[in-house]
């Protein structure tokens, strides 16, 4: 059967099964078609995403088909709590650490295909396409900005180029660190394959980050890291570069002279964002707490 977009009311008398509301609304459909409709991630319910054809469906639901969204992913779930901001130019969302800002060669999912897949679950009747305007490392949590139109994605880099986004990260590094600020040049490859730093006022790019020490622990600091740059990687290079790797961070702190804290992930965080709006040129600022597993390692590290 020829599925089109549309909208209607469940008018029933008593709740009743998704695939059964869908068979008896599309006369003519099968049971194969109306489940194979469900899955697609075409469909919600009430405002959200619904992929279950045995979710009960009470009567006076508003039930929405819109047949251009993108595809389900099979086993994956719209998170409730992924977007903190959201207009018709930005969005803005807490990632967690261990998933990609892009799909990447190999990868199956990532944060910009959760923000897409939320904005099709509240917004069925617009398109759910947005623009990348920033990256955080896959194995970095925190608060990031996304772009809805091509103007905001723009307006926003430009920003970005100007140094006028306000960026803050936490991290746990190794040793008892002091403030500062640090100012390297840094390269794609630094002679072994990976980034780095160089002395060569010839290569590289120019990049700083102002350091500023929140809490001291036995063997470890937790930091504050305000970048006024944003080379790739570059809060996890200058750390470790100054013998100061991040909790975690196996990249890069290899011939670290010292015992190195273990940790299921790398202990960095963006707390903060903010920069003006792209069209109405208010400040936006947003301020994200430490992810659960950040926060409960740093719990363990502090009564040690």
């Amino acid at each position: 059967m020829q599925f089109k977009s549309e909208s209607f009311v469940f008018e029933g008398s008593a709740a009743e099964r998704l695939d059964r509301v869908l068979k008896q609304h599309f006369a003519g459909s099968s049971w194969a078609e109306v489940r194979r409709l469900i899955e697609s991630g075409k469909l919600t319910v009430a405002g959200k995403l619904t992929i279950d054809a045995g979710a009960r469906i009470p009567p006076g639901s508003t039930l929405v088909l819109q047949m251009n969204a993108p595809k389900a992913r099979p086993g994956h779930v719209v998170d409730d709590n992924l977007v903190v901001y959201h207009d018709a130019h930005v969005v803005v969302v807490r990632k967690p650490e261990g998933i990609s800002s892009i799909v990447h060669e190999g990868e199956t999912e990532s944060v910009e295909q959760r923000v897409q897949d939320w904005l099709s679950a509240r917004e069925p009747k617009r398109a759910a396409a947005v623009h990348v305007v920033h990256r955080l490392d896959k194995v970095t949590s925190g608060v990031m900005l996304f772009a809805r139109t091509m103007a905001a994605k723009l307006a926003l880099k430009e920003q970005f180029r100007a140094h006028t986004v306000g960026r803050l990260y936490l991290a746990l590094v190794n040793g008892a660190m002091r403030d500062g600020t640090l100012k390297f040049r840094m390269v794609r490859n630094r002679g072994d394959g990976l980034r780095g730093v160089t002395n060569d006022a010839n290569r590289g790019y120019f990049s700083t980050t102002h350091v500023r020490v929140r809490e001291q622990f036995a063997r470890c600091s937790l930091v504050e890291c305000r970048l006024e740059t944003g080379r790739t990687h570059q809060i996890r290079i200058h750390l470790s570069h100054v013998g100061h790797p991040i909790v975690g961070e196996n990249l890069y702190s290899k011939g670290f002279d010292g015992p190195l804290l273990t940790a299921d992930r790398v202990m960095l965080h963006a707390a903060t964002l903010s920069f003006d709006h792209p069209v109405e040129r208010r400040r936006l600022a947003f301020d994200e707490p430490l992810a659960p597993s950040f926060r409960e390692y740093l719990d363990r590290v502090a009564v040690r």
